[in-house]
């Protein structure tokens, strides 16, 4: 058997209930996986200037943020993937014409296309999101993923301007109005792939935990990939097991399947 020394888990439906909680057996489950020297990445399509709470609350030093697109090991930065910036400029132009809100994600901010709106104002609330600011066209970001905001499921296909990016709606109550854009060279399996190459070790070597479409290549770069009860229905065939829902501890159940934790 091999044995195993990484565990990436997502946050949104996977760490932190529908209630804003986190279950104390995924604490549990966290705190074992650490003491038997597995070294634990939270990965996320959140920025990473806004999980720096969550991480020290759970005291994980090692993080995938922006769907892939950054990631930092014990605290140091590893690598960051930008967007082309035309791409950006053509997904801000559909989402005008549209009547579409994007969110934009820097290294340090969340930029809006519109503050006021509604849709967006209960985003913001949704994910705790602090570091807000509108979008100023003059401005020369550096954008390391965004999501699209009062989508339906129809208007999709209005963004499908490139081959190689994708949506990936969210999978949580009253926000599957919004979408993830993924690219297909920069999501979480990517990254995961690079930071196993990095330490030395093998895909067997690696757990993942996520609910969402955005985790689909995680669960597909890992040994022993863990969709939560409460994933999208999509999610389950990339997924090598099926553990039960956030609600119901599933980290920690998922963890206790392979024995390492009781």
């Amino acid at each position: 058997m091999f044995e195993y020394k990484v565990l990436f888990l997502d946050i949104d439906g996977t760490i932190i209930k529908p209630d804003d909680s986190i279950d104390q057996t995924t604490v549990k489950a966290i705190r074992q996986v650490q003491q038997k020297g597995i070294e634990v990445f939270l990965a996320t399509g959140r920025p990473l200037h806004e999980i720096r709470d969550l991480a020290d609350e759970l005291k994980v030093n090692s993080l995938v943020g922006y769907n892939g697109a950054f990631a930092i090991y014990q605290g140091k930065d590893l690598f960051q993937e930008p967007m082309k910036k035309e791409s950006v400029k053509q997904f801000i132009d559909i989402a005008k014409k549209n009547q579409h809100e994007i969110v934009l994600y820097t290294k340090d901010e969340n930029i809006f296309t519109d503050l006021e709106a509604d849709c967006v104002k209960e985003f913001i609330v949704k994910f705790h999101l602090h570091k807000n600011k509108p979008y100023l066209p003059s401005n020369d970001y550096e954008i390391l993923g965004m999501t699209l905001i009062n989508l339906e499921p129809k208007d999709t296909v209005l963004y499908k301007i490139e081959d190689q990016i994708h949506l990936s709606q969210v999978n949580l109550d009253g926000m599957l109005h919004c979408y993830d854009v993924i690219r297909d060279k920069v999501n979480k399996g990517i990254a995961i792939q690079y930071i196993l190459n990095h330490l030395g070790l093998s895909k067997e070597n690696a757990i993942a935990f996520g609910d969402g479409l955005n985790d689909k290549e995680m669960l597909m770069s890992v040994g022993e990939g863990f969709a939560m009860g409460n994933g999208h229905p999509d999610l389950f065939q990339y997924a090598k097991h099926k553990t039960t829902t956030v609600n119901n501890s599933g980290i920690y159940n998922g963890l206790r399947t392979l024995g390492i934790v009781e």
